[in-house]
């Protein structure tokens, strides 16, 4: 009603839950015969743990969009050329994913900051698994990017701890990016024509950027691809 589109449909997703992934990618498949374009857009901070025993961050960011990305990839080559975006974030300077520590994927890491550090894991995730889509697309017309939308007010910032809200909501208020900012990159890698030489590459600010060195290993990205096949059962 708000768009005054009348193309334009609701269907639940729930990237908590696997069954719901494969329950929206089934529907989807019957429903829609064409896809152009997906964005893996969804993203939360909070701690917890999914019915399928895995972070509430890291399968939300990265084991949901992955396992959805993979049931729709198939529709996505038919319909190509077509383009994956993946929003991940500059936190991805923190993520510690090395491929010895991928036997526990999925896990809460350990400390104080465990759940900021389950986000930043999340987001390298994001980035690495551009970098090995893109790989394994080559040739296809399906192009894949990955995503720094900028430090966006959302309602990501629901679930900061009560204690750190007084200190750390008036800083977002007053510099961090409000949603229609935050959407440009994202737009630009969905619309933008001529940027098939850069798949598999991460945007930030509508264009592309070098990210930190571990998301850019390719036997890592290789490795964690593997292990999140494993994790959602492909």
């Amino acid at each position: 009603q708000e768009t005054g589109n009348a193309e334009v449909r609701f269907m639940q997703l729930d990237l908590a839950s696997l069954r719901s992934v494969r329950a929206f990618a089934s529907a989807f498949l019957r429903q829609e015969p064409h896809l152009h374009l997906l964005i893996n857009n969804a993203g939360v901070s909070a701690g917890g743990t999914t019915e399928d025993g895995f972070s509430l961050p890291f399968q939300v960011n990265h084991l949901g969009h992955f396992l959805l990305t993979q049931l729709l990839q198939e529709r996505l080559q038919s319909c190509a050329p077509s383009r994956v975006v993946i929003v991940a974030s500059r936190a991805h300077c923190a993520g510690r994913l090395r491929p010895d520590t991928l036997a526990t994927l999925g896990r809460p890491p350990p400390g104080l900051l465990s759940t900021f550090q389950d986000y930043c894991d999340s987001k390298l995730a994001n980035v690495l698994h551009a970098r090995e889509l893109a790989t394994r697309l080559q040739g296809t017309q399906v192009t894949c990017y990955a995503v720094h939308p900028g430090f966006v007010n959302t309602e990501l910032f629901r679930h900061t701890p009560l204690w750190l809200k007084p200190l750390f909501l008036p800083l977002v208020w007053l510099f961090f990016l409000d949603a229609a900012e935050g959407a440009r990159t994202s737009l630009h890698c969905a619309t933008h024509e001529g940027l098939e030489p850069f798949s598999g590459r991460y945007f930030a600010d509508c264009r592309p950027q070098e990210p930190w060195p571990p998301a850019r290993d390719d036997r890592l990205a290789r490795a964690l691809w593997e292990a999140s096949e494993r994790l959602v059962g492909l």
